[in-house]
């Protein structure tokens, strides 16, 4: 068998214990999502998943935790899955709600604060994100400028779409007109079929 049927072999069997764990209950959620952890790396050691719904039907998403190597592993993984009555197998973390506050270690950023310039090469596009507060270079708002990326545009799409990437202080002194990050997932969109329509290649 290969690694991706083992996987999800293995899941089937596991799968009422994931389907009905309470996400409340920490003990319990972290043991199964160790033993998820372990078995998915054993597909690609960068994979890495969530979990979301509820009720009658749950998601599954594996990612690839920003590593463009492992897009391959995330593409094999999702494609071998079994039909599951009660699950959705989503490849790549989707776009999501970016009002959601994010907190790394002791920085929390509220999106509604940030602000971000687009950059147009004329092949990919670019992004500046402006964070109040932020010193140059700071660790955790790197982290938390992808996080934000990620539930704006997707996974997939930060990854292929993205250029130049730069997280900055909100004092830099760049210039280009700046936005509002609720409105990024709309500009993008219209900037990369701009692109895509110049370059002549499919969305």
């Amino acid at each position: 068998m290969t690694p991706e049927e083992n996987f999800w072999k293995w899941f089937i069997q596991r799968e009422a214990e994931f389907f009905k764990f309470d996400s409340e209950n920490e003990a319990q959620r972290e043991k199964l999502f160790d033993l998820l952890a372990a078995e998915i790396q054993k597909v690609n050691r960068s994979l890495t998943f969530e979990f979301g719904g509820q009720g009658i039907a749950r998601e599954l998403v594996v990612s690839a935790g920003g590593i463009k190597s492992a897009f391959p592993a995330v593409i094999s993984l999702t494609k071998a899955a079994p039909p599951l009555e009660r699950w959705k197998i989503t490849a790549f973390r989707p776009r999501r709600d970016t009002g959601h506050v994010i907190q790394v270690g002791d920085t929390v950023v509220d999106p509604a604060e940030v602000q971000f310039t687009l950059l147009d090469n004329g092949e990919r596009a670019g992004i500046y994100l402006f964070f109040p507060g932020m010193k140059n270079d700071d660790v955790a708002y790197q982290q938390i400028g992808y996080l934000l990326l990620d539930n704006a545009l997707g996974e997939f799409e930060v990854e292929t779409k993205l250029g130049s990437i730069e997280m900055l202080p909100s004092t830099a002194p760049i210039e280009g007109k700046r936005y509002s990050f609720r409105e990024l997932p709309a500009l993008f969109d219209r900037l990369t079929a701009r692109l895509e329509k110049r370059s002549g290649k499919p969305s």
